[in-house]
């Protein structure tokens, strides 16, 4: 995968998949580590130990429709060629909580991609999911809480074309103040 929002589409997409209604993404970037940190939380089905040990074997998957689940195995590879670290926890009925450390700095660190539109994608394909987007700089940042939005909207669905735009707008307005953006 060419970029950080590519992982986060593919791991919400299994979150879904495994009957999540509330998904949490955090990023949080720690300057004086030098340090990216990605976690996905969500409250599906979860896993079984057995199947959280195979889940970062290239050749697995649970699909009926594909032969190989490259998710995951791609995420951990591209952490660990910064130099960073993977790791999964989960428990059945619970949920899962994925999370990839990334060295910013390293060389083979990947770019983080189109947050808004990654976002705005999630939020269209399950406008009835709870999503909560936390971005982190240090001890600055901002949230974004579907839930919060839907409550204030009143019935509003969240997929409607001005609640997207205002989705992207917010986004990228709060990752040009936070990142120092032009």
């Amino acid at each position: 995968m060419k970029d950080i929002s590519y992982h986060i589409l593919d791991i919400v997409r299994n979150s879904l998949n495994a009957g999540a209604r509330m998904v949490e993404i955090h990023i949080l970037e720690y300057s004086q580590t030098g340090q990216l940190v990605l976690k996905i939380k969500d409250n599906g089905s979860g896993m079984k130990e057995e199947m959280i040990n195979k889940v970062t074997d290239p050749f697995f998957t649970t699909s009926v429709k594909k032969k190989v689940g490259l998710g995951l195995p791609l995420l951990k590879q591209n952490a660990e060629l910064t130099g960073g670290r993977f790791s999964i926890e989960s428990a059945v009925q619970k949920g899962t909580l994925v999370e990839a450390v990334f060295n910013l700095h390293h060389i083979d660190m990947i770019p983080i991609g189109d947050l808004a539109l990654t976002f705005r994608t999630l939020i269209a394909s399950s406008p009835d999911t709870d999503f909560l987007y936390r971005y982190r700089v240090d001890d600055c940042g901002f949230d974004l809480d579907t839930a919060e939005i839907r409550m204030r909207l009143e019935g509003v669905s969240l997929n409607t074309r001005e609640v997207l735009d205002y989705v992207t707008d917010a986004i990228h307005a709060n990752l040009k103040a936070l990142k120092g953006w032009k």
